[in-house]
């Protein structure tokens, strides 16, 4: 709810500034997903697990940096960010959470109570962050007109794995014309921080997607004749790779955003080209 006790959309927050957006979220004033909101700024995946398995989680991000380029690393028990933005809670900054363990995962919209010394957040490159540079380039987003989320999927493409992370990688699709399928390339080859350039387009088969109407995460979108699906490497693949270990019994526990619910920084997408921005444990 606003001031007036109206809930938030997505189209009201798509100009808002990145702090005023995470104090709604902070408010549960808007429980959707990201994508749309705070056109222009880089949008996070987050994972956060305890202290005695982050480096092993943080090299299987550096060996898969195109599905999980590392943005900032927190130091244990410390939930306010430095780079990405001046003191953010990472305990309520997005508007849902996704709690998993070897039982599966529940979901709420604060970790507050689940916080301790021993957790460790990263936080990584997200999509989101180059949709309104894709746009402004006349390539329509499809979820976004439609007030979806991102339509994510399994593939058969196997990840770089570490210890017990790892699996497959997890692709977004984004409906784009034919004629403009180059141009998608060449915007978003330089946005290393959010993935860079797609990693497939076309036949959804060829990377075992076998129904390209059923999205394993997100909303699915319509595609039209003069269009073909155009893959990019997700996030989420952290999170597949955290869920192979807690099926180990290596991991007992952890704290993701749920699939599409962003942590938004305080940069613009613009200044973190091609920039290490985060640091080591």
């Amino acid at each position: 709810l606003n001031c007036q006790g109206i809930m938030y959309t997505r189209k009201s927050l798509c100009s808002v500034e990145p702090e005023k957006a995470r104090k709604i979220f902070a408010d549960q004033k808007y429980k959707s997903a990201t994508n749309g909101c705070c056109d222009g700024y880089l949008q996070a995946n987050v994972v956060i697990l305890e202290k005695k398995y982050a480096e092993d989680f943080q090299q299987f991000c550096e060996l898969n940096s195109k599905p999980a380029p590392l943005l900032e690393v927190l130091s244990p028990g410390n939930p306010y960010t430095s780079v990405l933005a001046n003191n953010a809670d990472i305990r309520n900054s997005l508007p849902k959470y996704r709690i998993h363990s070897s039982n599966g995962y529940t979901e709420c919209h604060d970790i507050n109570n689940l916080w301790n010394d021993e957790m460790v957040t990263f936080f990584l490159g997200c999509s989101f962050s180059f949709e309104k540079a894709l746009m402004n380039n006349g390539i329509n987003m499809r979820h976004i007109d439609l007030g979806l989320n991102v339509p994510m999927y399994d593939t058969n493409i196997i990840t770089n794995n570490v210890a017990s992370f790892g699996q497959h990688m997890v692709v977004s699709m984004r409906p784009i014309k034919k004629n403009k399928i180059l141009a998608a390339y060449k915007i978003t080859e330089p946005l290393l921080s959010a993935h860079g350039s797609p990693i497939y387009f076309g036949y959804p088969q060829g990377i075992g997607i076998n129904d390209i109407n059923k999205p394993n995460y997100g909303d699915a979108v319509p595609i039209q004749q003069d269009e073909l699906p155009v893959f990019w490497p997700c996030g989420v693949t952290t999170q597949v790779a955290v869920k192979a270990a807690l099926e180990q019994g290596i991991v007992k526990q952890a704290i993701t955003h749920s699939p599409g619910h962003m942590f938004i920084s305080d940069l613009k997408v613009q200044d973190s080209l091609n920039v290490n921005i985060y640091s080591k444990l």
